[in-house]
């Protein structure tokens, strides 16, 4: 465990960190609700996929399990997201998102080496420039939030140690992250 700001609880979560350091929670937690849950290019489990799928390449395991579970609420498997780890053209994945995942995890750890042809990929899969720009705004989303969670030590497990329920997976796909934000009294 790493106790990096010392007035945060011994095992912080983000309600925790959010209630410290208030100045821009409401604007951050409006910005995931538009990019995770208001209608876009990229189906809304998808997009928790990739959530999940770039946190897990930065090693951050909260917003990786987070993420996982809020892609089981809308029907992906939670085996995915370690084959898409292991190697994601064997991922069962539909295939037309593998470019999209190509695309987001070369963005995540290799920024600057993105040619022409991965956009080309994705654009050959059947994507439209939109889609691209929204896997691409999930992709910096979660960098920013990885960044966050790791730079004051949340490390609350998420991994879904209980079976999820299909009252849970319904309740998931309704809620934003303002309703969250809401239940942890951090905004009104």
């Amino acid at each position: 465990m790493k106790r990096l700001i010392p007035s945060l609880p011994e095992t912080p979560d983000l309600g925790d960190v959010f209630r410290a350091f208030p100045t821009n929670v409401v604007q951050i937690l409006q910005l995931d609700d538009a990019i995770m849950c208001d209608p876009a290019a990229i189906n809304q489990g998808d997009r928790e996929l990739i959530a999940a799928y770039v946190s897990a390449l930065n090693a951050c395991q909260f917003c990786a399990g987070a993420h996982l579970n809020a892609a089981e609420a809308f029907g992906i498997e939670r085996t995915v997201l370690d084959e898409l780890l292991n190697d994601v053209e064997t991922a069962r994945v539909d295939t037309a998102l593998k470019p999209i995942l190509r695309y987001v995890g070369k963005l995540t750890q290799t920024p600057s080496r993105l040619t022409e042809a991965d956009a080309q990929a994705v654009y050959a899969a059947g994507w439209s420039e939109e889609a691209l720009y929204d896997a691409i705004k999930v992709c910096a989303l979660f960098n920013f939030m990885n960044r966050i969670v790791e730079g004051t030590g949340v490390s609350a497990d998420v991994s879904g140690s209980r079976p999820v329920t299909e009252a849970d997976k319904k309740e998931r796909r309704a809620r934003r992250y303002t309703d969250w934000a809401r239940a942890e009294g951090l905004m009104s």
